[in-house]
C-alpha cells in the first residue's frame, strides 16, 4: 500500500514540474515576440477611450503619495483619463494625501466608500467606484503600486487592437528586491512563477488571469458581470473565471509594467499569502459545484489548473514527504527507494533549470547571488508554501462552514524608492 501511496505522490509532482517547465517555454517563446505587433499596434491609438484608474486604499499613507506621483507622470490624454482614490474606512492620513492630490492635478479625485460597501474590503471598494465613474475603460492598481508611464497606454492599446479581449494584463516587477532574503525569493518567484507561467498560459493556451493589480477591462462587461464579489478574496482569479465563462478572452501584454512592493518579513508575507491562497481555494470550490453549468472550455482549463496547484500537487507533496518521514523511524518496505532518490535529484536539478532559464530574460537577474537564493530557496521557500497552503485550506473550510464574512486584508507596507520615476 506504502509504494502505491509513493507512485500517486511522485505522478503528481511530476506532473505539475513537467506542465511548469511546458509553460517556461511557452512564456520565454512569448517574451521573444510578443513586441512584434507594437508598430502596427501604434497605428490604431487615435480615437483613444476613456479611462477610469481605481486604486483601492485603506490605510496606505506610506505609499499612496508615491503611488499618485506615478499616477500623475502616466503617457495618456489627460482629457479622457481619471484616478480615483478609494480610500475605504482608513484611520490614517490616506484620505488627505489623496485630497492633496486631487487639489493638485484635475484628473485625480478622492471618493470615499459608502454604506454598504464602506469597511468591506477590496471587492467592496472597486464597486464603489464602478458606480461613481462612467469612463469607457477600467485600470486597476493596488495602493503600493508605481507604473510605469507607459503602462495605461500599453494596455488600453491592447484593447483597442483585441476588439473581442474583454481584459489586457500587464506584469509587474518587484520594487523592494535587494531588502531582505525574503524580498529576493518573492522577486524570483514573480518572474518564474507568475508572469513568466501567465506568458506560457497565454502562449500555448490563449488564456490569462485577472491580476490583482496591472490590469485594465472594458467597463461594459464589468457591469455585465454585475461587478466585483465581495465575498472573494481573491477577486482577480474568481473575476478571471466569470469573463471566460460569457466568452470573452483575456490578453498577456507585458508592456505594460508597473512596479509594485512586496513584503520585507515573514509575518507580513504569511498573511499576504494565506489571503491569496485562500482566495484561489475559494475559486475553485465555488465553480467547480458549478463545473457543469461552466461554458467555456478554456476556463473549464484554467479551473483544472488551479485545482491540481492548490489541491492535488500539495496533496502529492504532503504524502511525499509523509511517508518519507515514517520510512525514517518505521520500515514501510518501499520498493523504490533508489528510484525515488533519483527522481529527487532529478526534480531539484529541473526546478534549477527552469528558474535560471525564466530569470535569463531579464538580464540584470542572472547573477551568482540569485544563483545561489534559487538553490536555497528549492529547500526553503518552497516547503513553506505547503504548511501554507494547508492552513489556508483549514481557514477556508472554517469560513464556509461558519458563515464568516470577508474583511479586508490590509498588507503592511514600506517605505520605498520610487522606480517609476526612471522609466
Amino acid at each position: 500500500m506504502a509504494n502505491i501511496l509513493f507512485y500517486i505522490a511522485l505522478f503528481l509532482i511530476w506532473i505539475m514540474l513537467l506542465y511548469h517547465m511546458f509553460l517556461m517555454q511557452g512564456g520565454y517563446l512569448h517574451f521573444k515576440t510578443f513586441e512584434n505587433v507594437i508598430p502596427e499596434w501604434e497605428k490604431k491609438m487615435v480615437d483613444l477611450p476613456t479611462v477610469s484608474v481605481f486604486i483601492p486604499a485603506h490605510n496606505e499613507e506610506v505609499v499612496i503619495g508615491q503611488t499618485l506621483q506615478a499616477m500623475s507622470r502616466l503617457h495618456y490624454p489627460k482629457e479622457k483619463l481619471e484616478v480615483i482614490v478609494i480610500n475605504d474606512n482608513s484611520s490614517d492620513r490616506t484620505g488627505e494625501i489623496a485630497r492633496q492630490f486631487s487639489e493638485r492635478y484635475s484628473f485625480i479625485r478622492a471618493i470615499e466608500t459608502e454604506p454598504p460597501n464602506k469597511g468591506k474590503g477590496k471587492s467592496s471598494a472597486l464597486n464603489e467606484a464602478l458606480r461613481k465613474s462612467s469612463s469607457d475603460v477600467i485600470v486597476v492598481y493596488d495602493a503600493d503600486n508605481t507604473p510605469e508611464k507607459m503602462s495605461v497606454w500599453y494596455l488600453v492599446m491592447g484593447l483597442v487592437n483585441d476588439p473581442k479581449a474583454a481584459a489586457v494584463v500587464g506584469k509587474f516587477r518587484v520594487i523592494n528586491t535587494a531588502k531582505t532574503w525574503l524580498t529576493r525569493f518573492i522577486n524570483i518567484e514573480t518572474i518564474c512563477f507568475q508572469w513568466m507561467a501567465q506568458g506560457g498560459r497565454f502562449k500555448w493556451f490563449k488564456v490569462a488571469t485577472i491580476p490583482g493589480t496591472n490590469f485594465a477591462i472594458r467597463r461594459s462587461i464589468v457591469e455585465e458581470l454585475g461587478g466585483w464579489d465581495v465575498k472573494a478574496l481573491a477577486e482577480d482569479t474568481e473575476l478571471t473565471i466569470r469573463v471566460y465563462n460569457k466568452g470573452y478572452h483575456i490578453r498577456f501584454f507585458p508592456k505594460a509594467i508597473t512596479w509594485e512592493q512586496e513584503p520585507e518579513t515573514l509575518k507580513v508575507w504569511w498573511k499576504q499569502r494565506t489571503r491569496w491562497a485562500r482566495g484561489n481555494q475559494y475559486v475553485v470550490l465555488k465553480f467547480l459545484g458549478q463545473f457543469f453549468k461552466l461554458k467555456r472550455k478554456s476556463i473549464i482549463f484554467d479551473l483544472f489548473y488551479f485545482f491540481f496547484t492548490y489541491f492535488l500537487f500539495f496533496f502529492g507533496v504532503i504524502l511525499s514527504n509523509t511517508l518519507f518521514i515514517i520510512n525514517l523511524f518505521y520500515d514501510l518496505n518501499l520498493s523504490i527507494g533508489n528510484v525515488a532518490l533519483a527522481l529527487w535529484i532529478l526534480a531539484f536539478l529541473l526546478f534549477l533549470a527552469e528558474v535560471m532559464i525564466t530569470l535569463s530574460i531579464e538580464k540584470a537577474e542572472m547573477n551568482r547571488t540569485n544563483f545561489f537564493y534559487v538553490i536555497l530557496m528549492y529547500f526553503t521557500y518552497s516547503q513553506m508554501w505547503i504548511v501554507l497552503v494547508v492552513y489556508s485550506l483549514f481557514l477556508e473550510m472554517k469560513r464556509v462552514l461558519f458563515k464568516q464574512e470577508v474583511k479586508w486584508y490590509k498588507t503592511e507596507r514600506f517605505e520605498q524608492k520610487d522606480k517609476g520615476e526612471k522609466k
